[in-house]
């Protein structure tokens, strides 16, 4: 069960966890951000006033290597910590999720040839943006020679989410844009996945209408608004672990690298163009419960997002990723549509609920670049 707590102006709570862990020494791992946040100065004059050690780690960068997490796992023994405390963004928490999974595990060989072993390393998470829920699931993505890795295990996911509204007042609002359609994409993509639930379903729509509530005060930086959209994207993260993306995020992953636009920015323009396209193939579902379930699933969304119809949902949709205006990126050649076409992850695609074979799929990037 994870622990939720709201910073107080002294983070006095913070205090607290680490007496009820017997926390001596802290493993910060905390990303380029952290030096411009509140917390810091609580951090800075922890050893001071508590006696408790505190190791920055920061060695790591935007889709953070093995090799980085190799070396704050030596960190961590080196510096004899007990406990692991993320401070930033998705890559802090990928970093810090495996390096509590690696940390009892043999160093003498690669981690992920490995069985992950469990262990009760104390995990606190405090996310300075409302997008990527990461520190409400069990995974964690980092490269190995190029190459991404999905690292899972119930294990990593914190015990202790500390949401800090302060944190998001520095965002960039381009930034702050694209963090909030990631998680805006996670809570879409959970509701019509094939493995939904009741329990998803209720995550995902309570995610849904608190984005779409507080997107205003968000965007404008108010108090309120940063706080509830930290708890929106936590619960997004929260549907997703249960059932995980779908064909909008394994088919942003290439537009990013490609076109150097964010994550959150390109899922939207996927799921923007899957909308319609399912709504208009109810033939191709794959969902073992049905095409009269997913009918009813579009409803169910339609309703949470405060549309009377999924036509209607499907247009407030593009109209929000319009009046953010989060365009589509200038395709450079033809060639393009072929790397982005073949770059899609089969696995997640098995979670879509509607077929979608590699013509079909050229021809959703080709909407999205307008080519």
């Amino acid at each position: 069960m994870q622990t939720i707590l709201i910073a107080s102006e002294t983070y006095d709570e913070l205090n607290q966890c680490f007496t009820n862990t017997n926390t001596r020494s802290i493993l910060l791992v905390c990303d380029a951000a952290y030096p411009f946040l509140r917390v810091k100065q609580y951090f800075d004059a922890l050893e001071e006033k508590t006696g408790i050690h505190v190791v920055p780690f920061s060695d790591f960068q935007p889709n953070p290597l093995y090799e980085s997490v190799v070396k704050g796992v030596e960190l961590f023994h080196q510096s004899q910590c007990d406990t692991i405390v993320a401070v930033g963004g998705g890559s802090a928490m990928d970093v810090a999720k495996c390096i509590k999974l690696y940390a009892n595990m043999d160093s003498s060989e690669n981690y992920l040839k490995q069985t992950i072993a469990a262990n009760d390393i104390p995990l606190l998470a405090i996310p300075t943006t409302a997008g990527t829920g990461s520190e409400a699931t069990r995974y964690a993505v980092i490269y190995y020679n190029g190459e991404k890795q999905s690292v899972a295990d119930y294990s990593c996911i914190p015990s202790v989410v500390l949401f800090d509204a302060s944190a998001l007042k520095t965002l960039p609002l381009y930034q702050k844009k694209a963090t909030m359609m990631d998680a805006f994409c996670h809570a879409i993509e959970s509701f019509w996945s094939v493995n939904s639930n009741a329990e998803s379903m209720e995550y995902s729509a309570k995610a849904i209408q608190s984005i779409i509530s507080n997107m205003e005060g968000y965007l404008n930086n108010e108090d309120t608004a940063n706080a509830n959209m930290l708890e929106a994207a936590n619960l997004a993260g929260k549907a997703i672990n249960i059932t995980q993306t779908t064909a909008g995020h394994a088919m942003c992953y290439k537009l990013t690298s490609l076109y150097g636009i964010a994550h959150g920015h390109a899922a939207a323009l996927c799921d923007a163009v899957l909308m319609p396209y399912m709504l208009a193939n109810p033939e191709q579902c794959i969902d073992k419960r049905g095409c009269a379930h997913l009918q009813t699933v579009f409803e169910k969304l339609a309703a949470a997002m405060g549309c009377d119809t999924p036509q209607s949902m499907i247009a407030k949709f593009q109209s929000i990723v319009n009046q953010l205006e989060l365009s589509a990126p200038q395709m450079k050649s033809e060639t393009d549509i072929d790397v982005l076409k073949t770059s899609v992850n089969p696995v997640r695609l098995k979670n879509h609920p509607v077929g979608l074979s590699v013509e079909v799929i050229e021809h959703l990037y080709r909407q999205i670049l307008n080519a």
